[in-house]
């Protein structure tokens, strides 16, 4: 007969050979994950017992009924009712392991009938024990349908950021943002992990980017550290670099030429594995050589960055968008160097190069025009215009800018049109009925701004 104060469950930890503490523990936490998988139910999969209760739970004088979620892993683990669990153990049960009998965590079998059977239970149970650590080991939070959906709501966003406001669609990036960090912290294969990664690193690059357009600097910066952190995790190349030159716009924006210099260089120790990231990076280096004056350096940025068009060929950026750097991109950054620089001949290759930026912007279909790459084109040829003294070819890429600007103004066109009223106001030019009409313009745009709620309308 079985000692009267000996409950199922302390017969069965005893004769399945679990009476170590670590070894049931193991055996829990996977029985806990199994049932977690099958129920679809993660609290379950958290289920724990510390050693002082299990030693309570093995303890007779002491033993009390489990919570309702740790009952439920012991009745899967056990294969037993809570109540009988928990209750007086049989004849068949305790007679097959003696009280005492486990306590040193192993069993002594010996030749019997009993030996058998405790045998193929003791090799069931192990096996059953990988079993369930397959299936925990096997679980995923996230699918193929999962990131496919993923990485087309990204390339829906980095196709329509270039014309949309900016405000909404940052709080709709900031939402799927969210979702892709969510993801990160369930299980997935390692495959898997370094695409979340990729898309939550794009995705910070992109709030990068939109803090940078609402004029907020250092939220620019702090997103494009986690975005740079993601790429590293993802181990992308194209990202990192991609990043790096996000994170020399933002120093070059920020009157940190110099800085601006460092990152755009330190940016081509990636090498990327398909795309423009390497052209947009020399490119960046060119503006901020340029506005150091310094000649030699921004002219041989402004070549490396043609050789790099050469190299790229037809490959397209991953996920394209606003994240490609297309050659009327390229074409309005080296007009901006060459303004730097100065000098009838500087301002005359300027001049060209902004007017077929400009040109090439308006082939795309009005649906897919970047309005803010466009508006800093003709800012470069507004620029170019006054310095040749074609004030009436100045103001009508003025008047188109303060257009688009009243829509979808950013930082960036706002400091250029700011930038041309003060050249414009230290011309004989200015005192002109047009050079008048176009800086009352200028400031009834910039009054209309400051005017706006903080990031309303930027």
């Amino acid at each position: 007969m079985a000692p009267v104060d000996q409950n199922l469950f302390q017969a069965l930890v005893r004769k399945r050979g679990l009476i170590d503490y670590r070894v049931f523990h193991r055996r829990l936490r996977t029985a806990a994950a199994e049932l977690a998988a099958l129920e679809s139910e993660p609290a379950l999969a958290r289920v724990t017992i510390g050693a002082r209760q299990f030693g309570r739970w093995m303890d007779e004088s002491q033993c009390g009924l489990p919570r309702p979620l740790t009952g439920r892993v012991l009745e899967h683990m056990f294969q037993k009712e809570i109540a009988i669990l928990f209750g007086p153990a049989t004849d068949g049960v305790a007679g097959a392991v003696p009280r005492g009998s486990g306590d040193s965590g192993a069993q002594c079998l010996e030749p019997s009938k009993g030996s058998d059977a405790q045998t193929r239970d003791l090799l069931m149970t192990a096996a059953n024990e990988s079993a369930a650590f397959a299936t925990y080991a096997e679980q995923s939070n996230v699918g193929p349908h999962t990131l496919d959906q993923l990485d087309a709501d990204i390339r829906r966003i980095v196709a329509t950021y270039p014309n949309r406001p900016v405000v909404p669609l940052f709080a709709e990036v900031r939402a799927l943002r969210d979702r892709a960090f969510e993801l990160l912290e369930g299980r997935q294969p390692p495959s898997y992990t370094r695409d979340l990664y990729l898309a939550a690193g794009v995705l910070c690059g992109i709030l990068a980017n939109a803090s940078f357009d609402l004029g907020n600097y250092r939220a620019a910066e702090t997103q494009a550290r986690t975005a740079f952190l993601c790429g590293e995790q993802a181990e992308h190349n194209g990202l990192r670099s991609w990043i790096r030159g996000t994170q020399a716009l933002i120093a070059y924006w920020d009157d940190r030429a110099t800085d601006a210099i460092r990152l755009a260089e330190s940016g081509q120790e990636f090498v990327p594995e398909q795309g423009t990231a390497h052209i947009r990076l020399a490119s960046i280096a060119a503006r901020a050589y340029g506005r150091l004056g310094r000649e030699s350096e921004a002219l041989e940025a402004l070549s490396r960055a043609d050789q790099y068009r050469e190299q790229s060929g037809d490959t397209e950026d991953l996920p394209g968008g606003m994240m490609a750097f297309p050659p009327a991109k390229q074409m309005f950054y080296a007009s901006t160097a060459h303004l730097w620089l100065g000098g009838s001949t500087h301002v005359e290759l300027a001049a060209g190069l902004a007017e077929e930026s400009v040109a090439l912007y308006e082939l795309e279909p009005v649906e897919r025009r970047r309005l803010g790459e466009l508006s800093l084109a003709r800012m470069d040829l507004a620029l170019a215009e006054l310095g040749a003294g074609e004030l009436e070819g100045a103001a009508d890429q003025i008047q188109a800018v303060l257009g688009v600007a009243a829509r979808r103004p950013t930082e960036s066109v706002n400091r250029r049109l700011d930038q041309f009223s003060h050249r414009l106001a230290a011309l004989p030019a200015a005192r002109s009925p047009l050079g008048l009409d176009l800086q009352d313009g200028i400031i009834h745009h910039q009054r209309k701004q400051l005017a706006l709620p903080a990031g309303e309308g930027r």
